[in-house]
This record gives C-alpha cells, structure tokens and sequence, in this order.
C-alpha cells in the first residue's frame, strides 16, 4: 500500500501516514485525533495545551479547500441506532499559537490540561490518575487515541527516564483496553542524542506505543558553532538520525518522519554577499545559539515575502532548502529558512527507501486555502509533495 494516501472523493486534503489495511474498522461513532501542541517555549516553561493535529490520523472532520472545519454526520447502517453527536461547535475555537494558528478543543472549562510534569510521574498514582482522565475525555469527546508529547529535560537512567516509559506503556494499555482500535503515538525528538537535554529511553518508548512522530525540525534549537542563520530541517542533517533512531532497534515500521510547514525568519545583524546572515545569540539548554533568534512563519505567509524579497527563492546546496532575503521597513536586512515542495519530495523519497511508517507535517494550518489560483497552486503543490514519487 502506499505510504500516504489520500481520503476517497470528497475527502481531498485529508492523507494518513500508513496503509488503510493498518486502520481497525471503522466504528459508528465520529472521532478524531487529539494531540498536544508542541511545546517550545525558549528560556520559560510553559505547559502544554492540547490541540488537534491532521497530519497522519483519519479525522472524519471535514477540511474544506479553503481551510475551514465542518462537520459531517455519518448515516447509521441498517438496524443500528445513530451515531453520537460530534462535540458541540462550543467546544472548538481558534486559538493563537506561536508561529501558525492551530485547532484545539475547548476544554479549559473542564479544568484539563495536556502535560504533565515528568518529575510528577515517577509516582505511579499520579500517572494512573492522569491516564484515566485521558481515557475518560477520548470516551467522552469519541476520539481515537492519543498522542504524547512531552518535550521537557529527562537525565538518562534517571527516574523520571523510567516513569516516561512507564507513562507510555501504560497509557497504551489503558487505551487499548477501554477503547479498543485506538492508537498511542509518542512525538520524539528530531535525534536521539539527548537534543535539548531530552535523553529519553527511546527503544522502549517505542516498543510501548504504536508509533513515534519524529519532529523532524527545529533543528537550530541548540547550536554550537558559528551564530548564524540556518535551515530549519537541513536534508542530510535529518536524515542520518533517522539511521541513528533504527540502528538503536527501532523498527522502520513505528517511524513517521515529520516535516515542517514552517520556517524562520530571522534578523540579520550582518548579511554578507555569500548569504551569510549572522544573528544574536539566543542561548537555549546550555546551548550559546538557538533557533529563538529567529521568528516562525507558516508557508503561506513566507510565499508572500517572495515578491518583495531581494532575493527571490534561493538554493543551499550544501543544506538541501530553500531560502530568501529581504529588507524591512526599517531597512534591517532578514533571512528566511523554510521548506517547499522540492526540499519536502527529498524527504518523502528517503521516508520509502527507508520504508518509514509514513510521513506528515506540522501543520496543515500553515498553507493558503483561499480561492487565488496561485495559493491554490503553492498548496497543491506542497500536500503532492508528501507523496513519494
């Protein structure tokens, strides 16, 4: 089957990660995905809030061409009664975000939260309780599963090492008991060498879930050389960790490569004419550079730089991305990393020969649904290019 495929007629922007034989059946009831926004707060801790994703499970949510969520009331088969109604259109707004905007379920009225300290969970009464609250929203909202992302510091063969694992495992089991069919996904790091000091038990992490999400950019969170402006998922950077996630013994099969729909755009305090743009040091876990220095733009608002830019799009050779440069009001000059359909067909290449679970991207708010022919060509363009060829 193919590694992403698209939902029959009437679902067109809709891909999954993996083949349709992989899904359970389909049960009466309309669900979806719940996810946990990534978090990546520099120099500040901030807790995690939950959102919903659309980058590799079914969600039976309508995406409209122009962006927009609707709701779709499935017919119940002869002789079964109807399905439960979808969660009122109350419990769902728009919420800002750093860099693009994402869904997320209003539940803040209900007092829940999406993370939870790792410091917490070495006590296994915490993580029952924690658990059930889970499993008791998926019931209550009719959601398919889970997916974990905690991205705080983890020290290895610490306890809070085995309690994430255990927090893992045993969120799997609970869900795979109470609501049968369900996934558990994990979101890992883009390596496994501890990036921001996240030393996690990766291998069995992922032998306690379904399958992880590796978060194939922000890849400038901690740099160590030259402060300067970089691609935000340089291709041979990404790939070679994918090697390193397998050769721990991970099975190909668990992996979903993700790729961002997003870049930085950061302030040059120095552009010289070999494109190099130097840039303030923001430290980050230790680290004397990050990629906080910069701003996160979604796609779409990068394609609309590329007309007033100086540069049009330019081309690392050496990084595989794209790029481009332009001066603000102020006269400040700015460098702008990000990711296209050619620097995302690379990619999707290697996520076949390698026969990765699938792909999917963070996130699907970040590209142009509105009616312009060209917006409608730049989106096109980038949801094809998931797609091995």
């Amino acid at each position: 089957g193919a590694l992403i495929k698209p939902f029959p007629q009437r679902h067109p922007l809709h891909f999954w990660a993996e083949p349709a034989s992989h899904f359970p059946p389909r049960q009466p009831s309309a669900r979806h995905y719940i996810f946990s926004k990534r978090q990546r707060r520099k120099g500040a801790a901030a807790a995690a809030r939950t959102h919903l994703r659309t980058h590799h499970a079914p969600l039976k949510h309508l995406i409209r061409r122009h962006g927009g969520v609707a709701k779709r009331r499935r017919r119940a088969p002869p002789g079964r009664a109807p399905p439960p109604h979808l969660p009122p259109a109350s419990e769902l707004r728009r919420v800002p975000v750093r860099g693009p905007r994402a869904l997320q379920p209003h539940l803040r009225s209900q007092g829940l939260r999406g993370d939870i300290s790792v410091k917490s969970i070495v006590d296994p009464a915490v993580r029952a309780a924690w658990i059930k609250e889970k499993v008791d929203l998926a019931k209550r909202q009719h959601l398919d599963g889970i997916n974990i992302d905690i991205e705080q510091e983890v020290a290895k063969s610490s306890p809070e090492y085995y309690a994430l694992t255990d927090l893992v495992k045993e969120t799997t089991e609970a869900f795979h008991r109470e609501i049968p069919g369900s996934q558990v996904t994990f979101d890992v790091a883009w390596s496994p060498d501890c990036i921001d000091k996240r030393c996690y038990n990766y291998t069995g992490i992922a032998e306690s879930c379904d399958f992880v999400f590796v978060m194939s950019y922000d890849e400038q969170s901690q740099v160590w050389s030259e402060c300067i402006a970089r691609a935000n998922a340089p291709y041979n950077h990404t790939i070679m960790e994918y090697e390193k996630y397998i050769h721990m013994g991970i099975n190909p099969k668990k992996i979903v490569m993700g790729v961002p729909w997003y870049g930085y755009d950061y302030t040059c305090l120095g552009l010289i004419k070999a494109h190099v743009c130097s840039i303030a040091k923001v430290p980050f876990r230790g680290a004397p550079c990050s990629d906080a220095a910069g701003r996160q733009r979604p796609y779409k608002v990068i394609m609309d730089l590329v007309n007033s830019s100086i540069s049009g799009i330019l081309w690392d050779e050496e990084q595989e991305a794209p790029y481009l440069e332009y001066k603000d009001g102020h006269g400040v000059f700015h460098q702008v990393w990000f990711d296209n359909p050619r620097s995302i067909s690379l990619k999707a290449a290697y996520v076949k020969k390698l026969g990765l679970r699938g792909i999917g991207m963070w996130n699907a708010d970040c590209l142009n649904y509105s009616g312009g022919s060209l917006a409608q060509e730049q989106t096109a363009a980038m949801w094809a290019a998931l797609i091995p060829k």
